[in-house]
């Protein structure tokens, strides 16, 4: 039965079958869940939220919720309740505490290096006919993961920072960073964040078979060269399918990153839930940095008008759940997006705020009033009486963000 019940009411136990609001506003990506951790139940005690419905059917009662003992998910108990015994209970994810991003950041840059000289020298190895050996891009997945896991901002961050002469080799980087960002979000295990990132690594490693003239072609593409590009994804699947480490998910994002919910992507024109959780991530986290950097044939968007373009294409493109909880990843101010403030002050997005989305966490570094830099100063939106009057482009103004960031 579908039940409306009060946030106090709401325990451990209760089958969540929807909440009333704007999504953007709580902290939650997806529709309908089980209520089994403590961190999603104090979240939701202290959310502001408009309605929460229950089922009953599939999940704990009010009147029988307030006899199930609340369990630690760091120190699972012993499982007393009748209704779950026997059932193998979800493995519990050890949780890195979080850390500021300026401590974090140094680390970030160091892991940054480190990726580029991994995925260049992996991708160079593959154009030069060698096998390829993924033992190495495993191990910095892992390192990928636990920077993420202490401050996602710091790494997504340096996501930005690639010309374009390495774009290939670094749109690889960044998809792999944003799937790992992206699988802590959905909640996935840390296994299904490993392959994520993986997968993320190696989705464009058909690229390095298509010749570079054609990769890097500043102008328009003739047909016989547009269809030579689009068959990269087959080729990639070709060159990691005679790799017996590679798994059965980094196929697929290879294969399949380019396809599309409603059936009009590429190369087999797959639609709906013939798409895997992994699919569909990895055409959002592709299409997201590829829009948001700077090509050989286009300029870049900023961050910010990225995720607006995305979200006002036509529905099918993406998986709606999933390209909401991406947003919920990056936020929809991302790291490195200028915004100009009802104070006159101007500000880039250093991270984002865990109070709401469309409040990040700001630099202010100058006054459009004074015309002027002032000095840096850190601020909540969340927190502060001053609010966002507009998105500012960086190139209009002679910025350089990177150096303000810090990286």
């Amino acid at each position: 039965m579908i039940k409306k019940v009060q946030a106090s009411e709401v325990r451990l136990g209760m089958y969540i079958h929807a909440i009333r609001g704007n999504w953007l506003e709580h902290p939650f990506w997806r529709k309908s869940f089980k209520l089994d951790q403590q961190k999603d139940l104090d979240k939701l005690v202290n959310c502001d939220l408009d309605e929460i419905w229950i089922d009953t059917s599939k999940g704990l009662d009010v009147a029988k919720a307030e006899k199930k003992p609340v369990i630690n998910p760091v120190h699972p108990v012993e499982n007393t309740d009748h209704e779950n015994s026997g059932k193998p209970q979800k493995p519990i994810k050890k949780s890195i505490a979080q850390i500021p991003i300026e401590e974090e950041l140094d680390v970030a840059k160091k892991i940054h290096k480190k990726a580029k000289e991994t995925v260049t020298s992996m991708f160079r190895d593959v154009r030069m006919g060698k096998a390829l050996e993924i033992v190495e891009a495993e191990s910095l997945v892992e390192e990928i993961s636990q920077s993420i896991e202490r401050n996602p901002n710091a790494l997504l961050t340096l996501i930005r920072l690639k010309n374009v002469n390495e774009y290939t080799y670094m749109h690889s980087v960044a998809v792999c960073m944003l799937m790992v960002a992206l699988g802590r979000i959905l909640d996935l295990s840390l296994e299904q964040i490993k392959q994520a990132g993986t997968a993320g690594l190696l989705h464009d490693i058909g690229k390095m078979v298509i010749p570079n003239e054609v990769l890097n072609k500043p102008g328009k593409l003739t047909d016989e060269e547009f269809v030579m590009m689009k068959s990269h994804p087959e080729r990639g699947w070709e060159i990691l399918q005679s790799c017996y480490q590679v798994h059965e998910s980094a196929l697929d994002v290879c294969l399949h990153h380019h396809e599309r919910v409603d059936g009009k992507g590429y190369p087999e024109k797959l639609s709906g839930d013939a798409l895997t959780l992994f699919a569909r991530m990895g055409a959002v986290c592709d299409v997201y940095d590829a829009i948001s950097s700077e090509r050989c044939y286009k300029s870049a968007w900023t961050p910010a008008e990225s995720i607006r373009r995305m979200a006002s294409w036509k529905d099918g493109h993406f998986d709606e759940t999933i390209f909401q909880a991406f947003v919920k990843t990056i936020g929809i101010y991302p790291s490195g997006t200028l915004l100009k403030l009802k104070s006159g002050r101007l500000g880039v997005v250093i991270q984002q705020s865990t109070k709401k989305l469309t409040m990040p966490i700001i630099k202010i570094f100058f006054s459009t009033r004074a015309n002027a830099h002032i000095p840096y100063e850190i601020i909540d939106l969340s927190k502060d009486t001053d609010a966002i009057q507009s998105i500012e482009d960086p190139a209009k103004w002679g910025f350089d963000l990177n150096k303000i960031q810090g990286i």
